[in-house]
């Protein structure tokens, strides 16, 4: 039997050892930050020619992250990389034979590979405030202003849930393509255009992207978006369910199934 240290010892050798999953999370770093430089400096010249509803519920925090929208994508990847490398290089057979206990083995994989990306999502996100506010200028804030911190800290955690939640649906799949075939398009596309259909509206806030963002706004409703029925830590622990029943169904689809 396999001890938990000894296992995660060897996820953190495959995760740091595998250049696809380091230059995924490098990614997120650069282009969240990048982004949202860019996208800081813009709101900053073009802040009068806003809307006054869009003045009015201006948030200096959550323009900071704007970026997220693309980093979200690459932690996306490191997370069906984690785990869908296994099953496309027939490595599972094998990690299975060493750790022929499933649970241990997911989770010592989960809790290595969710810890990492939960500490470049934080550092990402710090980066991203600190460069966006001194691009804001005037207009920007700082950390101890009212729920700028919570909001600073959410958005790493929001990252770092987001790469969870994507190796659940991978153990469930089993496969990177597929799950990135129906990840990535529902991540940037599908969620946010229900999220701008009247029709739809009511069910797309619940998704774990739409409901988690709210950790990462000060102001409500900011730069005028749609009011939510929840506030933001009501999103983060609707996105940490999705979390969970993501985990929970990998977990049965590896426990159930043959490697």
């Amino acid at each position: 039997m396999a001890s938990v240290p000894a296992v995660l010892a060897s996820e953190w050798t495959k995760v740091r050892s595998v250049s696809s999953t380091v230059w995924t999370l490098i990614s997120a770093f650069a282009v969240t930050v990048a982004m949202g430089a860019a996208l800081s400096a813009l709101f900053n010249a073009q802040f009068d020619n806003l809307s006054e509803a869009e003045r009015a519920t201006f948030d200096p925090t959550f323009v900071s992250f704007s970026g997220t929208i693309l980093g979200q994508l690459a932690m996306v990847v490191f997370g069906v990389l984690v785990v869908g490398t296994e099953y496309s290089s027939g490595m599972i057979r094998t990690s299975l034979a060493a750790v022929p206990q499933r649970g241990t083995f997911l989770f010592s994989k989960i809790t290595v590979a969710g810890a990492l990306a939960l500490v470049v999502g934080l550092l990402t996100s710090f980066v991203s405030f600190f460069l966006g506010q001194a691009l804001l200028g005037d207009r920007g804030t700082d950390l101890g202003a009212q729920n700028v911190l919570r909001a600073v800290v959410g958005g790493g955690l929001y990252m770092g849930l987001i790469a969870v939640f994507s190796m659940g649906v991978a153990a469930m799949l089993r496969s990177s393509m597929l799950s990135l075939g129906i990840l990535m398009p529902f991540f940037f596309l599908v969620s946010r255009i229900l999220a701008s259909v009247p029709v739809a509206k009511t069910v797309a806030r619940y998704f774990p992207d739409q409901a988690g963002s709210k950790i990462m706004q000060v102001v409500p409703d900011a730069l005028n978006s749609s009011p939510a029925p929840y506030g933001p830590w009501g999103g983060i622990g609707i996105m940490v369910l999705w979390v969970v029943a993501a985990l929970l169904g990998g977990y049965l689809v590896l426990r159930h199934r043959d490697a």
